[in-house]
């Protein structure tokens, strides 16, 4: 089937003429019809621009043009990714009819590159959550089984992938918001190092730890995306300009030698025992293939989690302030400003943004400050200079879980928002030092994918692909009708 075939394939079959682009985007189509209404994974299906962008991407063929290898592949953006004249929801009622008029710099570099856009997916309201059950236009369901959770916060970008609805997708990723729906639905996801995509209009929830990471069938095909949207951009003054590296040819390099790190705090009872086997299982097969691998110790990785709870919402707090029923997005009626404000936004949020919202003023009030944030930032410099100390001695990346559990069932975790929490124990100390991190799937617990997580030097990606792509297994597919 055209759906099933990752992007490399698909560039292959379109160069060959076995399809046009508008068969393949054809072909997707009707696969979101078929079933998105069982999965939510789309919020906005983009029908006639897909068909419109295929046919000119067939134009450009037929001219003999040289195109890239995404030139008429079809693909999806997390809908907290600005595209000119479609709607940007955040999977919030706030923004629910917000047009913007300008292309996010990551959705610009790829379709400049004839990317195809099929529609805009769901998420966990404004990227906050673990689940993709906050998001105002309904839950979305793993493809692996409908009755679990694809993870969050870019649940609806790993659902299309694994589900084939998209060939690939973009997402973004705070705290693990890509990884962690990577490893439940079983699809490779990266986190790139901080400042290595442009944030350019990407809708920030915490702008000290947000990136913009990719959802693919297989490492290449990541690798191949991020070559095409990686680099600095004068948009984005946070966006490094270190060179962008050829990612896609670093899958096929040769790993002996590598040193490869098995961090012990991440190994422990909190973590599930199938997830625990398939981490020694894939040790002992990057062992067989000529790499050393050893124990290592990142000792304040026990403080990551309530660090990253302060840090993150005081910069939620911070960012959402904008949506006060002023400017832009939704608008209640009220009969003073500070009761407008007050109904726009007691209307516009859900409960979980509200939450971070009130957890993260409180770390910024008067009195508290000092105690809360600036801890938080010392306690952020003591975790990055753990993975410091570990890459100087030499360490080419870090294996490790990448969620405690596999996917668990949709709503056992809503009224429990610390253990949900939880969830990001093993990658938010990745965004609060900045660093690389990508998950593949190794195999699967009672038709659940287990996915692991490598995590690489400050723009140290090349090394993630090559070991990653020694580490993925066969793609699972979900049972689909």
């Amino acid at each position: 089937m055209i759906t099933e075939l990752t992007v490399k394939q698909m560039a292959a079959a379109l160069a060959a003429g076995e399809f046009s682009a508008e068969e393949a985007v054809a072909a997707h189509l009707q696969r979101i019809e078929t079933l998105d209404a069982k999965l939510n994974a789309y919020i906005t299906v983009t029908a006639e621009q897909a068909l419109a962008a295929a046919r000119a991407s067939d134009a450009r063929r037929a001219r003999g043009e040289n195109l890239s290898p995404l030139d008429g592949v079809p693909m999806a953006l997390k809908d907290i990714i600005c595209t000119d004249g479609v709607a940007t929801t955040c999977a919030s009622r706030m923004l629910e009819h917000y047009l913007p008029p300008y292309n996010a710099t990551c959705w610009q570099r790829l379709a400049d590159a004839g990317a195809v856009l099929l529609g805009k997916l769901n998420m966990d309201e404004f990227a906050m959550g673990s689940s993709t059950e906050t998001s105002a236009f309904g839950v979305t369901r793993n493809p692996h089984d409908r009755e679990r959770v694809p993870g969050g916060s870019s649940g609806g970008s790993a659902a299309a992938v694994a589900a084939d609805m998209a060939v690939y997708a973009l997402g973004t990723d705070t705290g693990g918001s890509v990884r962690q729906p990577a490893h439940f639905c079983g699809v490779v996801g990266i986190k790139p190092t901080y400042g290595r995509i442009s944030r350019f209009g990407v809708v920030p929830y915490a702008s000290s730890l947000d990136q913009v990471g990719i959802l693919a069938k297989d490492c290449w095909d990541a690798a191949a995306v991020l070559e095409t949207i990686a680099g600095q951009d004068k948009m984005d003054s946070t966006s490094a300009p270190a060179a962008v590296g050829p990612y896609a040819a670093a899958c096929a390099e040769d790993i002996r030698g590598l040193r490869i790190g098995l961090v012990k705090e991440f190994i422990s009872d909190a973590i599930a025992p199938p997830i625990r086997q398939a981490l020694q299982a894939a040790a002992e097969k990057l062992a067989g293939l000529g790499a050393e691998v050893e124990e290592v110790s990142l000792p304040h990785s026990s403080y990551a989690l309530p660090a990253y709870y302060i840090l993150a919402t005081a910069e939620a707090s911070s960012n959402l302030a904008r949506y006060d029923g002023v400017r832009y997005g939704l608008r209640a009626e009220a009969d003073n400003l500070h009761e407008m404000i007050v109904a726009t936004r007691s209307l516009g949020f859900g409960a979980e943004v509200k939450r971070r919202i009130m957890l993260g003023t409180y770390a910024l009030s008067s009195g508290y400050y000092d105690a809360y944030y600036n801890k938080t930032l010392q306690v952020r410099t003591l975790i990055k200079q753990d993975y410091d100390e570990v890459f100087q001695a030499g360490f080419s990346c870090l294996l490790t879980p990448t969620a405690p559990t596999t996917a668990f069932r949709l709503g056992e975790l809503c009224d429990d928002p610390l253990t949900m929490y939880m969830q990001d124990i093993c990658t938010v100390p990745v965004n609060l030092a900045g660093l690389p991190a990508l998950v593949v799937p190794v195999g699967q617990q009672e038709g659940l994918p287990i996915g692991l997580q490598l995590i690489g030097c400050s723009f140290g990606e090349e090394a993630l692909f090559a070991v990653g792509t020694k580490l993925e297994c066969a793609r699972i597919r979900p049972a689909l009708a």
